[in-house]
């Protein structure tokens, strides 16, 4: 063995010390860094070289330390399961969001909703059977009436204006998904090249994963390790990212909520392939945008107005024509219903005098107020339109509560999974304290070997010989 041995080992030793010391350097610098993982040198022991001549001199020490590279401390499971609680939560936040949204212009129970304004129009009805002589109720009930289809009209609009803000939303969630699948792709590439070069990617490891996080809770995207280092991000089975190669996505399908059709997600340049979109914000999006029929939120309250303006019409029709008005001409319509176009939008007075209403019953004569009692009473009936519009309110309040209910429990299971999984990658600042101390410890006492082995040499180089001189 070289007597010059000794300066290599101490040497390895410092170099280890040194590189370790580096590494907490860059974990303390990093503490508050979201997304920033720990990350740990790895050492290993060099063993003695085999010598098996004439010169070997028996067992011999080792050569020091190799430092083999730096660790990123992260858990790949714990990753998993963080872009799994993300895309759940992202779903059930977008559908939370929405029917909060919807349910705040609603404006059920009050006094300002629509169960209160046909409470008031049966009520004016009420007042003009008692007094059917009077102007002044006749006034009431043509005001009320002409409120009321105002009222449902807006409240159809507002829905259809929400819809279309949500249209425009998951316009720019697909644009963010693409611009995010870009940037995955790039960092992909990045990190092999790194890698296969044999430099450390930690710190873009970190910046993709945390992309690859972001594409989860946006439109449900999984993502899968690959042996170079890269990460295949899937949706629907189909790769979004693969290696340094990223697909686009494309949002098709109406443009308002009256027109037909279905939102869809498609490849870009691949027309007729869809994507089935289940998760994410995305995906919550598409859910409340889908038609009535699909279950569709913002859909099936606007069919609830359109439902509720085609029962008033229909029901106050049929019983204002069977009276007569003060000079005993059979009454007709008193609502007008558009036949094109949603039945909100086309409800409309037939009747804009008070001299047309129709409020005796046949043959009942000029005074006689029937009619316009029946009329009062309609809203007391099972199928009358406060009965459909506070069966669609009861119903709609119950999907709202579950909605909100789960967006709470994927929250906190998000929550939960990103404190598991920064309770093993995040940095520990009194742990990365103990560590420095271990390093430069380990570094000061390398130094001394180095000192030793040097003034050992140094006695037997510039000595040997003048003992006795």
């Amino acid at each position: 063995m070289s007597t010059f041995s000794g300066l290599g080992t101490a040497a390895s030793a410092l170099a280890a010390a040194r590189r370790g010391m580096d590494v907490v350097g860059q974990n303390i610098a990093n503490q508050a860094t979201e997304g920033y993982t720990r990350q740990r040198v790895d050492t290993s022991a060099i063993a003695a070289a085999r010598l098996s001549t004439r010169f070997s001199v028996g067992a011999a020490p080792g050569h020091g330390v190799a430092v083999d590279g730096i660790t990123r401390l992260g858990d790949a499971l714990l990753d998993a399961r963080v872009r799994e609680s993300s895309s759940s939560a992202g779903f059930w936040s977008a559908r939370a969001l929405a029917a909060t949204t919807a349910e705040t212009a609603m404006s059920e129970p009050s006094e300002h909703g629509l169960a209160a304004r046909l409470s008031k129009f049966w009520a004016g009805w009420q007042d003009l059977a008692i007094a059917p002589d009077s102007g002044a109720a006749a006034s009431v009930v043509l005001e009320s009436a002409a409120q009321l289809s105002a009222q449902i009209a807006g409240g159809y609009r507002s829905v259809a204006t929400q819809w279309s803000d949500t249209r425009a939303s998951a316009e720019r969630t697909v644009a963010q998904v693409n611009a995010t699948a870009t940037q995955i792709a790039d960092l992909n590439a990045e990190i092999r090249d790194a890698l296969a070069s044999g430099r450390s990617a930690n710190e873009i490891i970190d910046r993709r994963d945390g992309l690859v996080q972001v594409a989860a809770r946006l439109v449900g995207a999984r993502g899968t390790l690959e042996a170079d280092g890269t990460m295949t991000v899937r949706i629907d089975g189909n790769a979004l990212v693969s290696g340094d190669s990223a697909r686009s996505l494309t949002l098709d399908g109406p443009m308002s909520m009256g027109e037909n059709g279905r939102m869809t997600v498609s490849w870009s340049g691949a027309a007729g392939f869809p994507v089935a979109v289940d998760g994410g914000e995305l995906g919550g999006m598409l859910s409340v945008l889908a038609p009535a029929a699909d279950g569709g939120t913002l859909a099936g309250i606007a069919e609830s107005y359109s439902a509720v303006a085609t029962a008033l019409a229909e029901m106050v029709n049929a019983q204002h024509r069977q009276g007569e008005t003060a000079t005993g001409q059979p009454g007709g319509d008193f609502f007008t219903l558009s036949t094109t176009g949603p039945a909100a939008l086309g409800l409309g007075l037939a009747v804009h005098d008070a001299s047309d209403l129709a409020l005796a019953s046949a043959g009942g004569g000029p005074l006689d107020a029937g009619n316009a009692n029946a009329i009062s009473e309609i809203g007391r009936n099972a199928l009358s339109p406060d009965a459909r519009w506070t069966g669609a309110v009861g119903a709609f309040a119950v999907s709202t509560a579950g909605d909100i209910q789960r967006a709470r429990l994927s929250d906190a299971a998000a929550v939960t999974a990103v404190t598991a999984q920064r309770s093993v990658a995040a940095v520990d600042g009194d742990e990365e304290t103990i560590s420095l101390l271990t390093y430069q410890s380990a570094y000061q006492a390398a130094a001394r070997v180095l000192t030793a082995v040097d003034e050992s040499l140094d006695v037997l180089i510039n000595r040997t010989g003048l003992v006795g001189r």
